[in-house]
Parts: structure tokens; C-alpha cells; sequence
């Protein structure tokens, strides 16, 4: 199969700390967050981070916590994406042990749950989990700090900026514990959970060289610059929302926090984003509400007369995408240049779309397990559809393909995890003979781009032995302009199954475009569609049952739908 060969030049290191050191010694100046302080009634203020102040935090935090003594003991983090998270995962993958990161959306049973499996030793949070901590700590007698990101939480725990004035003072009295801790690069650096409940989830174990590899392949792949302004957008307890922070700060990328969904468009312009790494549901929302606006100003026509003269420029190597369409540009803060998707199959209209704007739009395939990334497109290698090439470093096949060439994807690199943490039998299923099965389905073209078709376990099965991947399906529903989300399942009838999907309709579009429309209307409407989409599809593939909701459907903190759950409730 077809790779990357070395696009780019990037200095390779063993441990994220080497990577880390580096930024500091090459970027002291730059700023490596931005922080807004927000305090009500007073005028909103930045604070300028610099990769020097930042490189002095993760000292003092990782001095203080040495002292405590945490080294080469396990630390869990929970919070929102913010500056403090960033310092505790760094400065423990930097020099004191394992960091732990908890999804910031688990109720307090699941939380307790998860500091017993991963033997945590101490956390770091956020005050509003201060109650649950409080509980927790009555009942788990082997975590031994407690530490709160917020000064609000002084009295109750130390807090954060204690701890780094701790470390500070121990710095300047010689203490050189936390510089010259020796990080083994292959044993592990970071537990993390997979998505779903608790009970149900594995702890994938990753090493400093599984998430340090990942980083060389990446840079070696992608081009970005030390002036450019990332939002860190994706949850950090999720694999590529820390590992591709930590890509970003080792180029001596500024940084920059999201205020939320809202806020997105109007942060995207303050901070003057450059790369914005997000998840296909809300880049095809973006997408949607673009051409929504061009409908609603009556510049459909234009729009695509623009599109075609720029394409065929576009041919002879003369790029006029961001001057002709600055306003859109202007819309999403004027100086993106750079957004990856992941996580999930983004509808390739979506992806041609953006690019057509003259924003870089790339996908990029991977798993926890492989820390995370796989396969990923870049300005040089880009099929719209596909997931990419597979990095450098990186073997990807398909195991066991059927006529259509498809089957289960799997992987072989210095990415792949050691393990999952303490489940033996659940390991030695998808680890064999040094190849990882990811459980996800797809095919390989002759030019060795990677198509994703959808997960193992999601497909479904006919009677008369035809597969249907819901994914694929999913993505035909998903580009019609009102829906918001969908998911296809196999509905059981007699022996056997009708192909059904839930279908949430955006209520804001329905209401606009189709005033005081009736329920039966809007099925009507709806199932015209679905008919227009089943001509495009085998008979076998048809969808035969729907489901209408305004509902937005339960979903991990990556968008992802848990079917499981859906299905639970069908």
C-alpha cells in the first residue's frame, strides 16, 4: 500500500519531555496559550502564555508533585479544556508518571469507578466536581492529593497554582528531581478510557514512544507553522484532543480555548484561528449554514459559477479561492487556513466544499489504541471521500477481504498501544503477530487511499447474506439540509431485517424554511427524500422505515452516536 514519503522536515524524539524542551528552546518567546479572563463586570482581558512561562509551570508542577511523593505514580485529570489541564498532563507526561485524563461528561459513580481500575494515586479537577471529590474521597483511601484548577476551591483542597508556587520555591532552592527524572520511553505514559460506560469501556495503555512516533509521523505529514493560532477545540481526555495539542506545542503553535459551542464562529475570529481541529457533525453544520445563508441572499447561481471559473484555474496552478470568497472567509474569522477532521466520516461534499472556500480540509483516521492516528490526507495527497495515506511509519491492510475488496482494517507501527490495562483476554483479540484489528471495515484503492465503510460490528447482516453499512448510508441522510443527524439500523421483521433509520431534523431550518408545516407534511417531505436517496442505492440497501425526531440522539463527547443506547430506546 501507497504512504507518505517525507513531505516535510521534523526533528524526531523519543519522549514528549525531549519534544517539549525543544519548543521551549526554539519558541521562548512565542505564546503558547492565550488565556481570556473573564471576571463578571469587568472588561474581558487575554494573558499571554509564552513557551518559556509555560516551560516554568510544568516545572514547578511536576517539582511539587515529586515532593508530594507522586513520581512515577498515577495522575487523573478532569475538567474542561483549559490552560491547567494542559500543565497537569504535560507536566506529568514530562516527569513524574502515568497521566490518567477522565471524560469531563462521566456522572460521580463512574468517575469513582474509573480512579479504582486505573489505581490512581492522585487527581487533578475542576470545582465544580469538588462535591463528587469530596464523596469520592471518603471512600477511596489510595488516592493521596487532591488537587483543584480553581482558587475558588481554597480551604477545601490545595489548588493549583499552590502547588506550582510549591514547586517554584523548590526550584529556587536547587531541587533538580523532576529535570533528571528518567522517562523510559517504552513503559507507560498515559491510561485512557474508550468511549461508552465505565463498565463496558478498556483502559488503553500508551507509551511515551507510541504518542512521541506519532507526533514525528504527523509533522512529517502536515505543515504547520509557528504562527499559527489552534483552537483547542476537541476534549483533551480525548486521544488526538492531548496528542494533537501536543503536535501543535511542539511547532510553537499558539493556543487558544473554544467558549463553547456558540461561541465557535465568533472565537474563530477573535483569536484569529489558523487550524481548527473538529469533528465531521459540526464541520458539516458549518457547511450547512454557509450555503443556507448564500440560499437565503438568493447567490446560489453565483456561488457556483465562482466555484466552477476557480476550479478550473485551479488547473493551471492559479489559486484565487480566498479573494473571491473573503466574505465566507471573513465569516469564519479570515484567517483559517487549516481544519482537520476525525473521529468520524465526513460527507465528501463537505470536505470538496472547504477546500473550494481555500481552506485546507483533511481527514484523518485512527483509534485510541494506535495514539491516534493512522492514516490522514495532507494538501499533497488529498481524495475526497478517503481517510488518506497511512503515516510513515504505519502499515495499514485489509484482513480478509471480501468481493468488493472490503474488509477489517488492520495496523502495524511504533503507535500501536501495549495494551489495554489489566484485560489480558480482551488484548490478545486484537493484537496479533504485532498487527492491530480496529474492528473498523473498509478498502484500499489502487492509489492506496484508505475508504472507511464502517465499524465490524454496525453492519448489517440480511438474510440472503447482503451486507449494509449503515455509515454509508448515514452519509447520503446527513447531506440533506435539514437533517442534523441520522442512524441506520437493521429493524427485526418476521426472519428478518428492515432497514430503518432515525432521522433528527434541525426544528431552527424546518421552522424557517417550512412555516407551521403539519407533522404529516414533514414525514411526507422527509420520505420524498429518502425515496430520491434508495433510487441511488442497491434494492437490498433500501431504507424501508423511518423514524422522525427532533431529539438529538445520546452521543459520546466526541458526537459519536451510541447505538447501543438509541437502539435501546427504539
Amino acid at each position: 500500500m501507497k504512504t507518505y514519503r517525507k513531505l516535510y522536515d521534523a526533528e524526531k524524539f523519543d519522549t514528549i519531555k525531549d519534544y517539549i524542551n525543544n519548543a521551549i528552546r526554539k519558541y521562548p518567546n512565542n505564546n503558547a496559550f492565550i488565556i481570556k479572563n473573564k471576571e463578571e463586570g469587568k472588561n474581558v482581558s487575554y494573558t499571554n502564555i509564552t513557551y518559556t512561562k509555560f516551560g516554568e509551570d510544568i516545572r514547578a508542577f511536576g517539582t511539587a508533585l515529586i515532593s508530594f511523593g507522586l513520581e512515577n505514580k498515577r495522575i487523573a485529570i478532569i475538567g474542561k479544556n483549559r490552560y491547567e489541564w494542559v500543565v497537569a498532563f504535560v507536566s506529568t507526561l514530562c516527569g513524574i508518571g502515568i497521566t490518567v485524563p477522565l471524560d469531563k461528561g462521566l456522572p460521580e459513580q463512574e468517575i469513582a469507578l474509573s480512579l479504582q481500575r486505573a489505581k490512581v494515586d492522585a487527581i487533578v479537577f475542576e470545582s465544580e466536581y469538588a462535591d463528587s471529590i469530596l464523596n469520592i474521597q471518603k471512600t477511596n483511601t489510595n488516592i493521596k492529593q487532591y488537587i483543584c484548577m480553581d482558587s475558588s476551591c481554597d480551604g477545601k483542597f490545595k489548588t493549583l497554582n499552590d502547588v506550582i508556587d510549591i514547586g517554584s520555591n523548590l526550584l529556587k532552592s536547587g531541587d533538580t528531581k523532576y529535570d533528571n527524572h528518567q522517562i523510559n520511553p517504552s513503559s507507560i505514559a498515559s491510561i485512557i478510557f474508550t468511549s461508552g460506560t465505565t463498565s463496558m469501556s478498556k483502559a488503553v495503555m500508551l507509551s511515551n514512544t507510541n504518542i512521541a512516533s506519532n507526533i514525528y509521523n504527523l509533522n512529517l505529514a502536515e505543515k504547520i507553522y509557528d504562527t499559527d493560532v489552534n483552537m483547542a477545540f476537541l476534549p483533551l481526555h480525548h486521544t488526538f484532543g492531548s496528542t494533537g495539542l501536543l503536535l501543535f506545542l511542539s511547532d510553537g503553535v499558539t493556543n487558544v480555548f473554544c467558549d463553547g459551542l456558540r461561541h465557535i464562529q465568533s472565537n474563530l475570529k477573535e483569536y484569529k484561528v489558523s487550524i481548527f481541529v473538529c469533528v465531521p457533525l459540526l464541520l458539516e453544520a458549518m457547511y450547512k449554514k454557509i450555503y443556507a445563508e448564500v440560499e437565503k441572499q438568493g447567490k446560489t447561481k453565483i456561488l457556483k459559477f465562482a466555484n466552477c471559473i476557480s476550479r478550473i484555474l485551479l488547473k493551471f496552478k492559479i489559486d484565487i479561492r480566498r479573494k473571491i470568497f473573503k466574505q465566507i472567509l471573513n465569516n469564519l474569522g479570515g484567517n483559517i487556513r487549516f481544519i482537520i477532521s476525525g473521529a468520524s466520516a465526513i460527507d465528501k461534499n463537505v470536505a470538496r466544499g472547504f477546500y473550494d472556500f481555500g481552506i485546507l480540509a483533511v481527514q484523518g483516521y485512527g483509534l485510541t489504541e494506535t495514539s491516534p492516528v493512522l492514516t490522514a490526507e495532507n494538501e499533497k495527497c488529498i481524495k475526497f471521500g478517503s481517510v488518506g495515506l497511512p503515516l510513515p511509519d504505519v502499515e495499514v491492510k485489509i484482513d480478509n477481504p471480501n468481493e468488493e475488496g472490503i474488509g477489517e482494517i488492520i495496523a502495524k507501527g511504533p503507535n500501536v498501544m501495549l495494551g489495554y490495562y489489566e484485560m489480558e483476554e480482551e488484548t490478545s483479540k486484537v493484537l496479533k503477530d504485532g498487527w492491530f484489528y480496529t474492528g473498523d471495515l473498509g478498502y484500499i484503492d489502487k492509489d492506496g487511499f484508505l475508504f472507511i465503510t464502517g465499524r465490524k460490528k454496525n453492519v448489517i447482516v440480511l438474510k440472503n447474506g447482503k451486507n449494509v453499512y449503515p455509515e454509508e448510508i448515514e452519509l447520503l441522510i446527513n447531506n440533506l439540509p435539514y437533517v442534523a443527524e441520522s442512524m441506520v439500523f437493521g429493524n427485526p421483521k418476521e426472519d428478518d431485517l428492515v432497514i430503518s433509520a432515525k432521522i433528527v431534523y434541525n426544528k431552527d431550518y424546518i421552522n424557517e424554511k417550512y412555516a407551521n408545516i403539519s407533522e404529516e407534511d414533514l414525514n411526507n417531505l422527509i420520505w420524498n427524500d429518502i425515496k430520491k436517496i434508495n433510487s441511488t442505492l442497491s434494492n437490498y440497501k433500501h431504507i424501508k422505515n423511518i423514524i422522525v425526531t427532533d431529539e438529538p440522539m445520546i452521543k459520546t463527547t466526541t458526537q459519536k452516536v451510541k447505538r447501543f443506547e438509541e437502539m435501546k430506546k427504539i
